[in-house]
């Protein structure tokens, strides 16, 4: 006896959609404006970094008397 050897064809349906393309893109966007906000935007809070001290100390002319 012989096997009867069935011939399906199978087809692939390469590309759908693309909503997950579309959708990791607009995460990234999300991610880099998010980021660009809290990091250099106004939302990065009010710190004043001012380090510029002046303190203008006046020294006497005269020495002290003596005791």
């Amino acid at each position: 006896m012989s096997d009867h050897h069935d011939r399906d064809t199978v087809v692939v349906k390469e590309g759908g959609s693309s909503s997950g393309l579309l959708l990791g893109i607009v995460a990234i966007v999300i991610v880099l404006a998010a980021g660009w906000y809290f990091l250099m935007g106004p939302g990065r809070g009010a710190t004043d970094n001012n380090t510029d001290v002046n303190v203008n100390i006046e020294l006497p002319s005269v020495a002290p008397d003596a005791s």
